[in-house]
């Protein structure tokens, strides 16, 4: 048991497969945790599309911590990030419907979850050339908003970004001094694999 061995353990966390919110094991995983560890603490990360309408399923079964992806709030720039998304039954292809579906209902659900008093985090994957101009915009929107803290992450260069050169660590952290007087900026974030176990640096 990897509590008993490790009690310093005080959160779990679900970040996958593919949205979690779109994953009916996650709402049955987080209602045996939190029947039988009520102490420990319950996130998800999500790209939030499906959170207005989970976000009571999330607060009955004990989750506290939401993370959200956003990447803009500009649909014409969402489209050049997102290829579709997938909603009630219908595949919405790259284009402006689809992306303000996905930031409409980003927005909506971050307002539900901070009204629930829950913790929110947002995680901004900084796309130097395509999402560059957005990054400050979302630290002044979610600050209004009441969020908690804002996480900027390094574009991976892969799949349709292969071609793209990520942010330096000096722009990054220049990005970061420009949201800061907005919102709190995370510093460090460590990329934690789907199954990690332990803490900071230290997974076991």
């Amino acid at each position: 048991d990897i509590l008993s061995e490790h009690p310093f353990i005080k959160v779990v966390g679900i970040a996958g497969p593919g949205d979690p919110l779109d994953n009916e094991e996650t709402f049955e995983t987080f209602r045996l945790i939190h029947e039988n560890y009520p102490d420990l603490i319950l996130c998800v990360s999500t790209n939030g599309l499906l959170l207005p309408e989970k976000i009571d399923l999330l607060e009955k079964y004990g989750v506290t911590n939401i993370t959200v992806t956003m990447n803009a709030l500009d649909p014409e720039v969402g489209a050049k990030i997102y290829q579709y998304i997938d909603y009630h039954g219908k595949r919405l292809y790259a284009g402006k419907t689809m992306a303000e579906t996905l930031i409409n209902n980003q927005l909506k659900g971050i307002e539900m979850a901070v009204e629930k008093k829950m913790l929110v985090k947002i995680n901004t994957v900084y796309i130097p050339g395509i999402n560059d101009s957005q990054i400050v915009e979302i630290a002044k929107k979610i600050s209004s908003m009441g969020v908690y803290i804002h996480n900027i992450i390094p574009l991976i260069a892969q799949a349709k970004f292969a071609h793209l050169k990520p942010p330096t660590v000096e722009e990054k952290l220049a990005m970061q001094e420009q949201c800061k007087p907005y919102v709190r900026q995370m510093s460090h974030c460590q990329r934690c694999r789907a199954d990690a176990v332990g803490c900071l640096g230290k997974d076991i």
